[in-house]
């Protein structure tokens, strides 16, 4: 048996998800503030772990002039050996 649309039920139709479009975008404009407020909270708390466990340790206080070295610098003075022969030359007159 063929079913035919009848316009009440188009109107009704179109009624409801006109109403289901404006309740989402009231329903947004309250819970997105909070949301995003949740969301930055809690990407603040994951920046604040990774920062600290990077962090050194605090260092006793030093005196005045005191000199310390906490890492020596990379001592990467290797020539290449492979570059060519030196040749010393004399100058002729």
């Amino acid at each position: 048996m063929l079913q035919y649309a009848s316009i009440t039920g188009f109107v009704r139709t179109i009624l409801i998800i006109v109403l289901v479009w404006y309740g989402i975008k009231i329903l947004s404009r309250i819970f997105a503030p909070l949301l995003m407020r949740y969301v930055a909270k809690k990407a603040e708390q994951k920046f604040g772990q990774n920062f600290g466990q990077n962090q050194k340790p605090p260092q006793a206080a030093k005196k005045e002039g005191e000199i310390s070295i906490d890492k020596a610098p990379n001592a990467n003075k290797s020539s290449n050996k492979d570059v060519g022969e030196y040749v010393d030359y004399e100058e002729i007159d």
